[in-house]
């Protein structure tokens, strides 16, 4: 019989040891899961701040070909362009 309590009590302390290294599992996972917010949150506020910086450099580009600059005129003079049109059509509009 004693042979029988011995396996119980190894398998006891197996299964307390299995559940101990299970709830630290699970608490790193939960910190592991609150970095990966952080990042993400991190990664979208860039993404953000890059968009508005390709905004800015493109009209500080459009800024340049106006004041005289050789580089970028073909881009300046399209988005000109492209501007008048959408003044026609809004005169149009309100024409109607």
């Amino acid at each position: 019989m004693s042979v029988i309590a011995e396996i119980i009590d190894t398998l006891e302390y197996k299964v307390e040891k299995l559940f101990e290294k299970s709830k630290g599992l699970e608490k790193n996972n939960q910190v592991l899961q609150l970095e990966l917010t952080k990042a993400a949150q991190i990664i979208q506020k860039q993404s953000e701040e890059m968009e508005a910086l390709k905004k800015q450099y493109e009209t500080l580009k459009i800024a340049n070909s106006l004041l005289g600059s050789d580089n970028n005129k073909r881009e300046t003079k399209l988005k000109i362009n492209s501007l008048i049109r959408e003044i026609d059509y809004c005169i149009a509009q309100l024409s109607d």
